[in-house]
């Protein structure tokens, strides 16, 4: 099959890492206003603070599949550029509908998309669960809040009532002698679930090769979380009982943060640790499986200069932005 690579294999990937750079560039000034509202929530609120370590985690997945990369060459591919324009419709659907989930959703995949056009089919599979780990960019779960809250009301209360406490639960509100506790949103426990998640998500691609068993760490990874949040509410209310609300409730300031998350995650990962079937760096396809797989000889065609998929990914953005400045 044809490859496009008149230059050395080296300043070939250069250029090609350039054109990547000038396509991305254009990109973001596109939806600048999208990166800028979710950079605001990564760093402002707690609760998706751990999505600043997703984008160092990806150029880490990215360092360890290098060798793959290099051997399975860069090739331009246009069908890439129809998930590139669907990015940027999906981006241009959620800003006209002020939905920012979908629109910053869209920012990522027209990302995706130019790694697509410019790099081909192949690396995009060699690549492919980094590019998928960047949605984790994209700050959701603040939908199932109330649910958390009466998970861990309801959790608390059973353990409450266990430990021979008298007290009246009426939703999130947990009544005893000590005083009125109430599971608020921020003791919902959803910013460890996420994070656990985007950890298990993670460890469950690197360190596994069963479905099974990444099916069963990754539903640990969300009940865990679930129920030591539960836990540690009963245990503020239970400690209140005999040191008081107040004291009990900067015992809880002090352990509920990344100090309470990191026991979790080492409880979670010490328990999985001695099923862990590979390293890191063995994980995803290599060169040669992506080369024998039936779909790539079907759809990777010819291909694309690299140059021409350049021009195209600038003319979309720039079409698009048209399109967003009259609507």
């Amino acid at each position: 099959m044809q490859r496009d690579l008149p230059l050395p294999r080296t300043a070939g990937r250069s250029a090609r890492g350039v054109m990547l750079a000038i396509a991305w560039a254009a990109l973001f000034a596109l939806t600048f206003a999208e990166w800028r509202a979710m950079a605001h929530q990564w760093w402002d609120i707690d609760t998706y603070s751990h999505i600043l370590l997703v984008p160092p985690i990806i150029a880490w997945l990215v360092w360890i599949r290098r060798d793959e990369l290099a051997r399975a060459g860069a090739a331009g591919w246009w069908p890439g550029l129809g998930w590139l324009v669907f990015g940027l419709v999906l981006w241009l659907v959620g800003r006209s509908l002020d939905i920012n989930t979908i629109g910053q959703g869209g920012a990522v995949v027209a990302m995706q998309g130019a790694v697509l056009a410019l790099f081909g089919l192949r690396a995009a599979l060699i690549l492919a669960f980094p590019l998928v780990y960047g949605f984790l960019m994209v700050p959701i779960g603040g939908e199932i809040i109330p649910q958390l809250q009466m998970i861990t009301a309801q959790i608390a209360s059973a353990l409450t009532r266990l430990s021979g406490i008298e007290m009246v639960a009426q939703g999130i509100h947990i009544d005893t002698p000590a005083g009125l506790f109430i599971v608020a949103e921020e003791c919902a426990g959803v910013k460890f679930l996420i994070a656990m998640l985007a950890l298990g998500l993670l460890v469950a691609h690197s360190c596994f090769t069963s479905w099974n068993r990444r099916a069963w760490f990754l539903l640990a990874c969300v009940v865990v979380p679930v129920i030591a949040n539960g836990i540690r509410a009963w245990a503020t209310i239970f400690l209140a009982q005999y040191v008081g609300a107040e004291a009990a409730g900067g015992f809880d300031h002090l352990v509920y943060g990344w100090l309470f998350f990191g026991i979790v995650i080492a409880l979670v990962l010490g328990a999985a640790w001695r099923w862990f079937e590979r390293e890191p760096e063995d994980a995803g396809w290599t060169a040669d499986e992506v080369a024998a797989l039936p779909l790539v000889a079907r759809w990777e065609g010819r291909a694309g200069n690299p140059a021409l998929v350049l021009g195209a990914i600038l003319l979309a953005a720039g079409s698009f932005a048209v399109l967003a400045q009259l609507g």
